[in-house]
């Protein structure tokens, strides 16, 4: 199976996902970012408990660090290309309808115009 391109959404010169990244404790961070390396590997195969579907297009993956669960919101965009929305610790046992809309408003923001909407890794925001 053919790697899975893994892009990161950016709104103007941020980059959610980067931010939030950069600012995980070095541990906490490894964690996500080797789930992140799973998604490009597997795309869409990859399936709970590492990740799962939670409404409309939009999954999420999942690491855990201790006791904290993060989250990272995705959605794809063809069958080659996955855009991360954003990231997050979650605390309750529900998933925050914040972030949920979240993700559905940026998903739709970058099927309107992938390219303004787009960062790869190892490019400038």
């Amino acid at each position: 199976m053919p790697e899975t391109r893994v892009l990161y959404y950016r709104e103007g010169g941020r980059v959610p996902m980067v931010e939030w990244l950069e600012s995980l404790e070095a541990d906490a961070r490894r964690r996500c970012q080797l789930r992140l390396e799973r998604l490009r590997a597997e795309g869409h195969a990859l399936r709970r408990p590492v990740a799962d579907h939670v409404v409309a297009g939009i999954f999420e993956l999942r690491a855990r660090h201790l006791r904290t669960h993060y989250r990272m919101r995705y959605f794809f965009h063809g069958r080659a290309v996955v855009v991360v929305s954003h990231g997050f610790a979650k605390s309750a046992a529900a998933i925050p309808y914040g972030e949920i809309r979240r993700a559905l408003d940026r998903k739709l923001r970058y099927e309107s115009d992938p390219e303004a909407h787009a960062f790869a890794e190892g490019t400038e925001r």
